[in-house]
């Protein structure tokens, strides 16, 4: 990650701190990026997060991150730091696609946060997602 990509990480690190929008459990690709990603995120909430870094993460289908989430019952908020367009692709199977692009009509962008609600009494699962709030560089 060159020194604006890691610039960006942190800024948008901060800004979910100043909003209160920290994890519980943060799963994170073990690629380099992703890696420094996460060093944000500990520096934001003084190292307080749990975190693991998931190797299946690195070339994944939205499939395995959607796994991963809903493997984490005990976690009240769980964080992925992983690759696009696999990011993109779970938030559109979360959210579905035709709100995914009223909220990001550009897509996903790097260092992108979507901050999601689930509930957990939506019908079989049908909209039981929201897209709360949508952090980006520069917006």
């Amino acid at each position: 990650m060159n020194e604006s990509g890691f610039a960006e990480a942190e800024v948008i690190a901060d800004l979910a701190a100043d909003r209160h929008y920290r994890p519980d459990l943060l799963l994170s690709s073990t690629a380099a990026r992703c890696r420094q990603t996460t060093q944000a995120w500990q520096r934001a909430f003084n190292e307080g997060i749990d975190i693991f870094y998931v190797d299946e993460m690195y070339n994944a289908r939205s499939e395995t991150y959607l796994s991963l989430i809903a493997a984490q019952a005990q976690a009240q908020s769980v964080m992925l730091v992983g690759h696009n367009p696999t990011m993109e692709a779970t938030l559109e199977a979360m959210i579905g696609e035709d709100l995914l692009h009223a909220a990001l009509p550009a897509g996903f962008p790097t260092s992108g946060l979507a901050v999601l609600d689930h509930d957990e009494n939506a019908a079989n699962g049908k909209n039981s997602w929201r897209l709360v709030d949508f952090l980006a560089p520069g917006k």
